[in-house]
């Protein structure tokens, strides 16, 4: 039941539950769009011959769950906005969920990480060291795997001290914990106009507020985020970025616009924080950005998106003067890392094995990126080794129907809309890496026939 209007033979018992989920699924179709006006309550009770309390109760349950907004004198509307329930395929259920998958951002799985998982579970499972099964200390944790972790920062272009690396469950644990140590309810979080869709959720559970910032095809302009900062009147905290190809854009910013977004959040007395979640695939990226502040800057990456999905580990790099405030926020958010990640990842790192799947990685996203080029004939935007594309579309395309008819052809995408924190033209993510290369071929050649001519 995903169409609207809806009719008495769609209500079944109990009938405002029924009517909740007939309305959520035409919101989730797009048969209701956000900004739509609901019938009022006795309008629709009418319609359907149900209760008038039948209707109210359906229309609070909606409301609890984010879906639409209740305006006295008004009415009802779905909720405008981006949501990820809504709006991205990659929220949906598994059985829900396309043969041709490319709106998850993911690495390829090339049949050597199978390997590595295999033979590294069998070395570890013959040595466990004792703290992988009874360590409960946090600081242990900190101390036998943060060489690990500076090591792996290294691969990155960053050079810092073990004991400044908080080893987390991923990357966007870290985020979380990033922006829980520069900024508190109600405070400003500048980023670019499309930014880290987990980015948006967080910001909202924290009570935080994003400002985009414009920029140009070099990423964000240095002198909008000064003008920015200067007009919050203070309450701009923190900058974040995403330098390095994992944004929407699969942009990856040059040394100067690097060095210059340094200077611009040191003069405006704000804090960096840098998401490096691809970490070292892309061949060749200048320094982070971080290493132009290191004194004000938080850098964050992870493996799950460089070597193995599975793989939930992520390293957070802080400032001296930081340091024990974000280490308390873990403490109060979730304690420690998993140690048995940590150890494969050590394992992994030792014996060449990570080495050995970034390069198969690169390999493989390279014949990828060449494939969406040559078959999308030069209309996406990425990198040589990046694991997505950006896709623009022509100016009045409807995304959300383009993203629905996709779907109905086998292939999930992104829509822009999932990465928007201001207004800006229709978009979808192209993610090269959840299918096989024939799949992906079969996938691209689905979305050519549906685009709109320009």
């Amino acid at each position: 039941m995903s169409h609207w209007p809806l009719t008495r033979e769609d209500i079944a018992r109990p009938a405002y539950r029924s009517l909740a989920q007939g309305i959520a699924a035409a919101i989730d179709s797009g048969s209701l769009r956000p900004g739509d006006r609901l019938p009022p309550h006795r309008d629709l009770a009418w319609q359907l011959r149900v209760s008038v309390q039948t209707v109210s109760r359906a229309y609070e349950e909606l409301i609890r769950a984010d879906l639409i907004s209740g305006e006295v004198g008004r009415g009802s509307f779905v909720k405008s906005g981006p949501r990820e329930t809504v709006e991205v395929p990659w929220f949906r259920a598994p059985v829900d969920r396309p043969p041709l998958d490319l709106s998850m951002m993911t690495p390829v799985r090339l049949p050597q990480i199978d390997e590595a998982w295999r033979d590294s579970l069998m070395r570890v499972a013959a040595h466990v060291p004792a703290p992988v099964m009874h360590s409960f200390r946090p600081r242990q944790t900190m101390s036998l795997y943060g060489g690990m972790a500076a090591a792996w920062l290294a691969r990155c272009g960053l050079m810092v001290p073990a004991q400044r690396v908080l080893v987390t469950n991923g990357t966007t644990p870290a985020m979380f914990i990033a922006l829980m140590s520069v900024a508190g309810p109600g405070d400003e979080i500048a980023t670019e106009s499309s930014t880290c869709h987990t980015l948006k959720p967080a910001a909202q559970h924290l009570h935080l507020r994003l400002r985009g910032i414009p920029g140009d095809d070099r990423g964000m302009c240095p002198e909008a985020l000064m003008a920015a900062a200067h007009a919050s009147g203070g309450r701009m905290k923190a900058v974040f970025l995403l330098p390095g190809g994992a944004g929407p854009f699969a942009r990856i910013m040059d040394r100067e616009r690097r060095e210059a977004l340094a200077q611009a959040a040191t003069k405006a007395g704000l804090i960096i924080l840098e998401n490096d979640a691809t970490g070292p695939v892309a061949r060749r990226r200048p320094p982070p950005v971080s290493t132009f502040a290191p004194d004000r800057s938080l850098y964050f990456t992870g493996l799950s998106k460089c070597l193995s999905p599975g793989l939930r580990l992520g390293f957070l790099a802080t400032p001296e003067m930081l340091t024990e405030r974000v280490l308390n926020r873990h403490m109060s958010m979730a304690w420690m890392a998993t140690p048995l990640m940590a150890e494969i990842a050590t394992d992994w790192m030792a014996n060449g094995t990570a080495d050995l799947l970034m390069a198969g990685q690169r390999t493989e996203l390279t014949l990828r990126n060449r494939l969406a080029h040559r078959m999308l004939e030069g209309q996406s935007e990425g990198g040589p080794n990046g694991l997505h594309r950006w896709l623009p579309l022509p100016a009045g395309t409807d995304e959300q129907a383009l993203v629905t008819r996709a779907l109905d052809s086998g292939v999930a995408l992104a829509p822009g809309s999932g990465f928007a924190v201001t207004d800006r033209a229709p978009a979808v993510r192209l993610c090269l890496g959840g299918t096989t290369y024939r799949e992906l071929e079969q996938a691209l050649g689905i979305v050519k026939a549906i685009l709109p001519a320009k």
